[in-house]
C-alpha cells in the first residue's frame, strides 16, 4: 500500500509528524522556524527535510520540485500558532499571528494537496476573529477548495488524558465532507491521569529519576512547600490554604481555582499549557505528591511516547510540550486521512 504524502506546516516539536509516520504516512517535508523544536522535529523524524524558517519565507515550489520531485501532495497539515486565538490572548484582535493561518492557501496552490487539515483552539471560530477564517475559506475558494465549517472537539475522546478543547477544519478540491472518527475514548471511557503517571516513580520536590532526564521535580521554595502540604491530595485547590498562606492577589476572591490546583488521579488533567511544570500557572500539581508534575508527566499526559528524545532546557521543553498536537489524536484521526485520500 502507497503511503500517502504529508507536507507538516507549523511543525513544533513534530508530533504530529511522528504520529502519521508511525499510521504510515510519508512526511516529506516540515515547516517551522523555532530553532529549538526544529532540533527536537530532527532528533525524532529524521526522513523528512525540515525547512528552519519564517514560513512566509518559505517557497513551496522548492517543496513541489526537492521533496515531491514534481507531483502532487496528498495531505497538507496546518497546526499554525494558536495564542492569536486564544481567549486568554487580550490583543487578540490585533495579534498579526493570527495572519500566519492565511500561508496555507499559498502552499495549496502549488503543492495541490488532495486534503487540509487544520487544527487550533476554539477561539479561531470565534465571531470576534471571523474575518481571519473568512479570509481562509475566500483564499482557499479562488483556488478550488471547499473548507469545512469548524468543528470543536475534545481530545479527551480520541485517546488523549486531558481535557483539550480544539477547533479542527478539513478542505478538499472536491468539495465532499470528511467526518471525524467515533470517539475512541468517550465519556466513562476516558484515559485518566492515573493510567497516563501514576507507574512513573514518585519523587519529592528537587528530586530525580536516574533512570529518566525528564523525569525530575523542580525545587519549589519553602512557602510552596508550606502551601503544597495543605492542598488535598487528588483534586484539591487553593481554597484549603489558612488565611496567612493565602496569595495577596487571591485574598477574597474566588476565581483562579485551579493555581496551585492538583490534578485528580481518576480524571484526565486539564489542559496542558507551555506552563505546565508550574504550580503558580494552573493545576499542575501531582494528584499525590507536593511538587508540580515532571517533563516527563507532562509528555505523557500529551501522549509523547517515552522514547521521544526533546532538545533544550526545561523551561524550553515545557514550551514544547505545551504548544503540541497530541500525537494520540493524530494517530486516532489517521483512518479518516486515509480515506479521505483515497477518495480523491
Amino acid at each position: 500500500m502507497r503511503w500517502p504524502t504529508v507536507v507538516d506546516l507549523y511543525s513544533g516539536c513534530g508530533g504530529v509528524t511522528a504520529a502519521l509516520r508511525r499510521k504510515r504516512f510519508r512526511v516529506v517535508a516540515a515547516v517551522d522556524n523555532d530553532p529549538l523544536a526544529g532540533k527536537t522535529y530532527k532528533l525524532n523524524n529524521k526522513s523528512a527535510r525540515l525547512y528552519s524558517d519564517d514560513i512566509r519565507n518559505v517557497d513551496p515550489a522548492e517543496i513541489r520540485d526537492a521533496d515531491l520531485f514534481g507531483n502532487d501532495l496528498d495531505l497538507l497539515v496546518v497546526c499554525s500558532p494558536c495564542q492569536p486565538f486564544s481567549n486568554q490572548n487580550r490583543n487578540r484582535k490585533n495579534d498579526p499571528r493570527a495572519e500566519l493561518i492565511l500561508q496555507a492557501p499559498r502552499f495549496a496552490k502549488t503543492l495541490k494537496p488532495k486534503i487540509i487539515f487544520f487544527e487550533n483552539v476554539p477561539g479561531l471560530a470565534s465571531a470576534e476573529l471571523s474575518n481571519v477564517l473568512g479570509k481562509l475559506r475566500s483564499r482557499l475558494k479562488k483556488i478550488g477548495y471547499t473548507l469545512s465549517q469548524p468543528t470543536t472537539i475534545d481530545l479527551a475522546d480520541y485517546g488523549v488524558p486531558q481535557r483539550r478543547l480544539r477547533c479542527v477544519l478539513f478542505a478538499t478540491r472536491k468539495g465532499f465532507q470528511i467526518e471525524l472518527p467515533s470517539p475512541t475514548t468517550p465519556k466513562g471511557k476516558r484515559k485518566s491521569v492515573k493510567e497516563a503517571i501514576g507507574a512513573l516513580p514518585p519523587l519529592k520536590s528537587g528530586q530525580k529519576d536516574e533512570r529518566d532526564p525528564l523525569h525530575f521535580a523542580r525545587t519549589h521554595q519553602p512557602i510552596a512547600l508550606q502551601r503544597m502540604a495543605y492542598i488535598k491530595k487528588n483534586g484539591g485547590d487553593r481554597f484549603s490554604l489558612p488565611p496567612e498562606l493565602e496569595l495577596k492577589c487571591h485574598k477574597g476572591k474566588k476565581g483562579y481555582p485551579d493555581v496551585y490546583g492538583r490534578m485528580h488521579w481518576g480524571r484526565v488533567a486539564p489542559t496542558l499549557t507551555t506552563g505546565c511544570t508550574d504550580i503558580t500557572r494552573g493545576r499542575f500539581m501531582h494528584p499525590r505528591d507536593d511538587r508540580a508534575i515532571t517533563l516527563r508527566e507532562a509528555a505523557r499526559l500529551q501522549t509523547f511516547p517515552d522514547d521521544y528524545v526533546f532538545a533544550g532546557s526545561a523551561r524550553q521543553i515545557a514550551i514544547q510540550v505545551g504548544n503540541a498536537v497530541p500525537p494520540a489524536f493524530i494517530e486516532a484521526l489517521a483512518t479518516s486521512l486515509r480515506k479521505a485520500v483515497a477518495r480523491t
